[in-house]
């Protein structure tokens, strides 16, 4: 291995540039969230879908309490991967800030905005001494003034517009089926389908509505909702037939 590519004290107390321009903290970040539970958003002209694998450690666990979906106001929502106690931190920030915007303006909270808000708190995160990036991804879908949108941030600080999206670790497989059939006219039912597809492609075991959590934004209403058990199953019907 080159002395150049070698971590050495580069990844140690600050994230700092090696001789051959990486990051490694930012790099160990992104090695965790693709470690993470799959998580998926797809945009459509009558909404948004916001799906994720949800992983029990133990049948003994409150399936309740585990979530992978977190509503940020009611026309936004976040998918995580990753971490989730950093997404916590994260999500809590994202909610001030709407209801702030709220308060201030009387108007709903511009998801691209809101999106580069965390994204900007993520990226001070890779920059100063004594803290580590934070190891999530966050994927944020919504209706606005301006439409369906769905946008990914990552540890860097990175902030990415998407038709569909999907981030943790069966990403690579989800793209592909969202690259293969994905459509700008999709229905909000068609994506709600192809959400589930995606994640039956990675889902450990046999498919199970409590493997899987989705939540809808249409456009007319907006105003996010999570699916329940019973709904998921019919999307699981309606895909093994």
């Amino acid at each position: 291995m080159s002395m150049f590519t070698a971590p050495g004290a580069y990844d140690r107390a600050i994230t700092v540039f090696s001789p051959d321009g990486r990051l490694f903290q930012v790099e160990y970040a992104l090695e965790t969230v693709k470690r993470g539970s799959t998580v998926l958003g797809i945009a459509c002209p009558e909404g948004v879908v916001l799906a994720a694998e949800e992983r029990s450690a133990s049948r003994l666990q409150d399936p309740e309490f585990s979530w992978k979906i977190f509503e940020i106001d009611e026309h936004v929502g976040a998918a995580i991967s990753g971490l989730s106690s950093d997404a916590r931190v994260l999500i809590a920030q994202a909610r001030v800030f709407a209801q702030g915007n709220r308060l201030t303006y009387d108007e709903l909270a511009d998801i691209e905005v809101l999106s580069k808000r965390v994204g900007d708190t993520k990226q001070l995160y890779t920059q100063h001494a004594g803290v580590r990036p934070f190891g999530v991804s966050i994927i944020f879908g919504g209706v606005d003034m301006r439409g369906s949108h769905v946008l990914q941030t990552d540890p860097s600080g990175a902030v990415w517009a998407y038709k569909a999206v999907s981030v943790g670790s069966g990403s690579d497989t989800v793209k592909g089926v969202l690259e293969t059939k994905y459509r700008d006219d999709l229905t909000l039912e068609e994506s709600k389908l192809l959400a589930v597809e995606c994640l039956s492609k990675v889902v450990e075991g046999t498919l199970e509505p409590e493997k899987l959590k989705l939540a809808i934004i249409p456009a007319d209403t907006k105003k996010l909702t999570h699916l329940s058990d019973q709904e998921v199953a019919t999307y699981i019907s309606k895909l093994e037939s």
